[in-house]
């Protein structure tokens, strides 16, 4: 599934949110630790881990896209 930014960046908090997985920024840091969240392959448990265009989330077994 893609997601559209209008930024340059977005961070993961924000794009929990974006995507519609989190409801509140707040709810970021609870999910990040008991979630899965790979960017690029690599696991990351940072909710102000920038991501770009072209970069690919998992969030437990769904896949992401940013777009720009």
């Amino acid at each position: 599934m893609e997601v559209k930014i209008k930024t340059e960046h977005i961070n993961l908090g924000q794009f929990l949110k974006h995507a519609g997985i989190i409801d509140t920024g707040g709810q970021a840091k609870e999910f990040i630790v008991s979630s899965e969240i790979k960017v690029n392959g690599i696991l990351t448990n940072q909710r102000g881990k920038k991501l770009y265009p072209g970069d690919v989330i998992k969030v437990n077994d769904l896949m992401f896209t940013i777009v720009g």
